[in-house]
């Protein structure tokens, strides 16, 4: 019977469908591990097929082809070093699918245990394409019974109450848990009731990285028995956390481990909208990003968050004048892209619009006017971004926020248009306090520029779409 053990806690960034890839990275997690002395090193949910990875687990020979790589995985084991806890897909006999965890050494996959608890709101439609898995019991590891459960078999006490009446030592808990306002306390509120629940330390962790419309942020940790967090991750990037283990009289706890500070408020927001860009344009092999620049704060805060997740040589921003658009947001928009050192350039839609009246005159007998007139300046600007975006294969980024989205301000065919809104979760209330809180900070890991990049007018001037004359426009 062992009486200590070092587990690293491996918070990875996996491609949805990048088998080969996502089982590079694992690979690389374990080598560095080992080098630290590891005796087991645990990753994340579905963390050899990406998370989520939706539609894929229909497919038996994408399924197949996972197990076959987590089978390949487990031969490396052989060599002494840590064993591996992974998240992957798995097909029975009888053709179910399951969202399951791997158990990798001595060269073997020793053990699987399937989810129990498939989550089915929200983003979440696991029902759809896996199985059920039973109750599961704790799993014998080097001569210590872990309790393995996924992601959502920790929000209901039903698995870590089986698993602790089944002897369970240490709860070991891999997630694919999507950030959102306030869930990192809830996370925290539900591992702390399972601890105190079972009397077990709990090691949980969670995928980092932006999939589609949803980023995870990381975060993983540990807590004691005694609900104390021993060991913390950081959020929003890859990370190794090595932990260290020993057996008292009271059973296993976390001795060493780093505790990471966690990021709150505005600055979780702010990451997690530059990470979900970076990760979007970077998976997806996209050269860069093109932006429409209005002079206002919500394009004003998007190209930002662009530069800060791609870098200013992969970031284009493009004015577009009509007659209605103010000196004051001509001059705005240049003196962001100056200060962000983005390549800017200025087209006039005022051509664009005299054709429409044109073509409506023959229509109608006259030019447009009212909303017809404005939604045409939106729908010319948005067809000569995507002419742009078509012409070099960089991608259109939407500017509108959640607040336009909510009460339908925003043209169809105009200002909607893009691949991907990186203010569309958030209200205007909070992008006035975004640009006033990058304006003061510059956070970790990004790659624009620091001090105050947003000009100050572009903040404190009233919001106005510039479709018109007069204080409607």
């Amino acid at each position: 019977m062992t009486d200590s053990l070092k587990i690293t806690l491996a918070q990875l960034n996996p491609v949805v469908g990048d088998i080969d890839g996502n089982v590079a990275k694992i690979r690389a997690a374990r080598h560095a591990a080992a080098a630290q002395g590891a005796d087991l090193v645990v990753g994340t949910e579905l963390c050899i097929t990406g998370y989520p990875p939706e539609d894929l687990i229909l497919k038996n020979a994408f399924v197949r082809a996972a197990m076959a790589a987590v089978e390949a995985l487990a031969t490396e084991t052989a060599d002494g070093g840590p064993g591996l806890i992974i998240g992957t897909p798995w097909l029975d006999e009888a053709g179910r699918r399951f969202n399951a965890a791997a158990v990798l050494d001595d060269g073997n996959v020793q053990t699987l245990r399937f989810k129990w608890d498939l989550p089915n709101y929200g983003v979440f439609d696991e029902k759809r394409v896996f199985a059920a898995g039973e109750l599961p019991g704790p799993v014998n590891y080097r001569g210590v019974r872990l309790g393995l459960a996924v992601c959502e078999d920790m929000w209901t006490p039903d698995v870590a109450e089986t698993l602790m009446e089944s002897g369970a030592e240490i709860l070991v808990i891999i997630n694919g848990s999507p950030y959102e306002r306030d869930k990192v306390d809830v996370r925290m509120n539900h591992a702390v009731a399972r601890v105190t629940e079972t009397e077990l330390p709990l090691i949980y962790v969670n995928q980092v990285g932006g999939q589609d419309e949803l980023v995870f942020d990381g975060g993983s940790f540990v807590l004691n028995a005694d609900r104390r967090m021993a060991a913390a991750s950081r959020q929003f990037t890859e990370d190794l956390t090595a932990t260290e283990w020993a057996r008292g009289a009271d059973g296993w706890s976390c001795v060493s481990g780093d505790v990471h500070d966690w990021i709150e408020g505005k600055e979780r927001i702010y990451q997690a909208m530059v990470l979900g860009l970076r990760d979007y344009v970077n998976k997806n092999g996209f050269p860069g990003v093109v932006i429409g620049l209005s002079g206002g704060i919500d394009s004003g805060i998007t190209a930002v968050v662009a530069v800060d997740a791609l870098g200013a040589e992969r970031v284009h921003c493009v004015m577009m004048p009509s007659p209605y658009t103010s000196q004051d947001s001509l001059e705005d928009a240049l003196e962001l892209a100056e200060r962000l050192k983005v390549r800017y350039d200025s087209a006039n839609i005022a051509p664009a619009m005299g054709a429409f009246d044109e073509m409506l005159t023959e229509v109608f007998n006259e030019p447009a006017s009212g909303v017809t007139a404005e939604n045409i300046q939106s729908r010319a600007r948005g067809t000569l971004l995507m002419a742009i975006s078509n012409a070099t294969g960089a991608m259109l980024v939407t500017t509108g926020n959640k607040s336009e989205m909510s009460v339908g301000y925003a043209t169809i065919y105009g200002d909607m248009n893009g691949g991907y809104s990186v203010i569309k979760d958030v209200y205007k209330t909070d992008v006035f306090a975004l640009c006033h809180w990058r304006n003061e900070h510059t956070p970790d890991d990004v790659m624009g520029p620091a001090g105050a990049v947003i000009p100050e007018r572009m903040i404190s001037k009233p919001p106005s779409a510039e479709l018109a004359s007069g204080p409607e426009g």
